[in-house]
This record gives C-alpha cells, structure tokens and sequence, in this order.
C-alpha cells in the first residue's frame, strides 16, 4: 500500500534532478542573459501520483492558476484577466500592452485555428487519436535572431513549446515538452499550471487525468541560484498526497474568464497544500 506521507512524487523527482544537474551538469555561460549556468539536457519528470505541486518550497498557486485561465481564454493582453491576480508577465510585455508570444493566445488564435478548441471536438469525436497535438512555438517569429542583434529580440519567446494530449486507458495525459526551463523558478510553476491544465482538459471530455510527463531539452540552475538549489536538495518534507478534481465546467468558466474560478482552486490546493519556508533572494533572471 502507498504510504502517503512520505516525500511527495514530484518532490522526489524535483530533488533528484537538482543534484544531477549540480553534480553532472555543464558549465556553461549564456551571451544573452549574461549569467553562467550548471546545465543538462533531457530532464524528464514522470507523474502520476497526486497533483505534482512543489512541497520542498512555497510556490505562488494562484500565480500559476491565473495564469492557466488565461491561457485557455486565449488573450495576450494580461489586463484582460490576469493582472486581477498577478503582474508576472509584466516583464514579457510589449510597449503595446500585449505580449508577443501568449501561450493561449497561440493556442487559439495566432495560427489561423483554434487548436484547443480543435483538440476537445477532435478528441471528443476520436478519443484514441495520437495527433492531439497543439504547437506554441512559430517557426517564423520565434528565437534564432542572430548574432550581434543582442537586444533586438522579443521581450518572450515561448519555453514550453509544445504538448501532446492522449488518452489511454481511459485517463487523459499531458506531454509537455520545454525548450528551456529555470529549475528553481520555472520548472515548478511549469510543471504545476500545466498539470492543472491536465485536470480541466480531462474533466472537460469527461475522462479521468492521467500521466503528466514534462520534458526539457536544456534544464539549467543559474549561478545566482547554486546556494539555494543545494538546500532544496538537504530538505526533506513528509507531506499528504495532493489530490485535485476538476469539474466539467472548468473549461467554459475559464475561456469566459470567470474570476470566481481561480479563487475556488486556489482554495482546493490550498487547503491541501502544506510546503516548508519560501527560500529567500530568488531572482528571476530575463
């Protein structure tokens, strides 16, 4: 039977991770942050208990649940939604107010279709289809942008990229897949919002979640996070599976941008949710 109070399933993985990176990863210095990094390719998180929310840290849940709801909205103008609850991508904005490569605003408007939108009626009428594919990246606006044009780029350029929705078994999996990911800052909001994501796609076609697998092509700890990467690795945190059940209407309420709904999910983690102390001098690196 599984215990379930020991380190929770993404803990475990989040950790192990972490001392791979520092102990085996390259040292690596990039031109356009200016910061070094201890760097390797090919991480992969496998979850499948639970809901993979951090616990070795305080994370900012209704960051990454905002966040989500507006992704599913569609919008790239954070003043639509998102700013009622955090300012996080204030850095990521144009001088229009919009910003350029919105998630959901590639989701369901940028390439002519809506692919979230395709993917519930595709997967609705063919549930056992392998091309549940939607693609966040755009070939002929994003990255690549040259040497010697330091400063000339888009404020964001997507970092996960891509995910593939199967369903097998009767439940629901999500594979995400990141070009680039912060591990102290981004891997767990990223692994977070996109397991909910998970939740509501999978009670919206009214199957249950399965696996989230989150895969990234170049995980990295900056050097001004080494210090604080080793104590997430010398913590240990005995904590209660987290459970979460997203309800069927979770979807319209989100593209609708019913504010109601990030506080009622907030609440259900929250009331679950029991991590050790926020660990201090975090700063994001742009």
């Amino acid at each position: 039977m599984t215990d379930l109070t020991t380190m929770t399933q993404f803990d475990r993985q989040y950790q192990a991770a972490l001392l791979r990176i520092l102990n085996q990863g390259y040292d690596e210095y990039n031109e356009r942050t200016g910061h070094r990094t201890k760097t390797l390719p090919g991480i992969t998180f496998e979850l499948d208990e639970g809901f993979p929310l951090l616990t070795l840290r305080s994370i900012p849940v209704k960051l990454f649940v905002a966040e989500q709801a507006w992704f599913i909205m569609g919008s790239k103008n954070p003043k639509e939604f998102l700013d009622h609850f955090t300012k996080i991508w204030d850095d990521f904005t144009e001088a229009d107010g919009t910003v350029a490569a919105a998630y959901g605003y590639r989701w369901r408007h940028h390439f002519g279709r809506d692919q979230l939108g395709g993917l519930i009626e595709h997967l609705t009428r063919e549930p056992h289809s392998r091309q549940g594919v939607v693609v966040t990246w755009d070939p002929a606006d994003d990255g690549l942008y040259g040497e010697g044009l330091k400063g000339t780029y888009k404020k964001n350029v997507p970092c996960p990229f891509t995910f593939t929705v199967n369903i097998i078994g009767g439940r629901l999996h999500l594979h995400n897949v990141v070009r680039s990911n912060d591990m102290l800052l981004g891997c767990p909001h990223d692994v977070a919002g996109f397991a909910l994501l998970m939740h509501i796609l999978a009670a919206k076609l009214g199957v249950a979640p399965g696996k989230y697998t989150h895969s990234i092509s170049n995980a990295h700890i900056y050097d001004i996070h080494e210090s604080q990467a080793w104590e997430l690795t010398e913590r240990t945190n005995s904590h209660p599976m987290i459970f979460f059940e997203a309800q069927p209407d979770y979807y319209e309420r989100a593209e609708r941008g019913d504010l109601s709904l990030v506080t009622e999910i907030v609440d259900k983690l929250m009331a679950q949710y029991h991590p050790l102390p926020a660990l201090k001098g975090l700063t994001i690196v742009l």
